[in-house]
């Protein structure tokens, strides 16, 4: 089954949700980076929110990036998303191994103290930027809170990430829900009653809930309606057109020094780990096409 988010409205349109099964994209995202279970766990999460926090911006065009910068042996997270359901990421120490907390992977530990940055390129001259400290490095929590720090808007995000034993995922997904300015006291009341009897959102899953069934039993009783179905997957633009123009932007002096090495080079995405290689006779074609912008813009 491919992931998919869903979207949907409830209580008259006093409540927004959303809903996602995202197993295959955070696999993805393991098999790209070779992530450990608790980077897989960490990032899968992450991924899980930020392809669900993509699909609000209005313009296809819009992007956005989720940062994790904190103190613990994971380092920083990073992931983009868009509007139509493509994200991808990464982590700085994809290798990290912590001991088992109370039977659980310290997620917690891992990251440690730091910020967590939400950039929103929307097409104005410079991109909204809303940074938040992590509250208890769950990342789903920390969202919770972003989105009632940052927007101003009373947010539930629960994330789960669920690995098999051979480190493999089993399964992934999450749900936000979200108070509309003017909702009701009493409606605020109901959805934290709900909410406080969830365990794990993995659980859902595990009983083979689909996130339209997981938006339905959250929002019982509230009149809840589905909007919209999209698909989400882990995806990268990156091409090796686009990695030449990113080599020859560092200038003519370093293009010139890695042609008397005499030796190819390899540039590696951060993203999705992909490798392109460039031989000298390549770097020296960058060479030419970089002295003519210079020559461009002296004239």
């Amino acid at each position: 089954m491919k992931d998919y988010i869903v979207r949907g409205v409830a209580c008259n349109g006093q409540i927004r949700a959303f809903a996602a099964t995202t197993k295959n994209l955070v696999e993805e995202a393991r098999n790209r980076h070779n992530t450990s279970p608790i980077a897989t766990v960490a990032l899968g999460r992450l991924l899980t929110g930020g392809a669900m926090m993509g699909t609000m911006m209005k313009n296809d065009t819009d992007l956005m990036t989720i940062q994790i910068k904190a103190n613990g042996p994971i380092g920083a997270m990073t992931v983009t998303a868009d509007p139509k359901g493509n994200v991808k990421g990464f982590v700085a120490h994809p290798e990290v191994m912590l001991p088992l907390v109370d039977g659980k992977l310290d997620i917690a530990g891992a990251l440690g103290i730091g910020v967590l940055s939400v950039i929103k390129d929307i097409g104005l001259k410079e991109p909204y930027i809303g940074d938040t400290i992590l509250v208890t490095s769950e990342i789903g929590d920390d969202l919770t809170y972003y989105f009632a720090t940052s927007e101003q808007i009373p947010s539930s995000v629960a994330l789960g990430v669920l690995m098999n034993k051979d480190n493999t995922v089993r399964q992934a997904g999450g749900f936000i829900i979200q108070l509309m300015p003017g909702a009701d006291v009493e409606i605020l009341d109901k959805l934290e009653q709900r909410i406080a009897k969830i365990q794990s959102v993995t659980d859902f899953f595990e009983q083979q809930m689909t996130p339209e069934d997981i938006l339905e039993h959250v929002l019982e009783g509230m009149n809840f309606e589905l909007l919209e179905k999209i698909e989400t997957k882990f995806y990268c633009d990156c091409s090796k057109e686009k990695v030449s123009k990113a080599v020859i932007s560092i200038g003519r002096q370093e293009l010139m020094a890695m042609i008397e090495d005499n030796e190819p080079i390899e540039v590696n995405c951060h993203f999705c780990n992909s490798h392109y290689q460039f031989d000298v006779a390549q770097l020296q074609e960058m060479l030419e096409q970089a002295t003519k912008r210079r020559n461009l813009k002296i004239e």
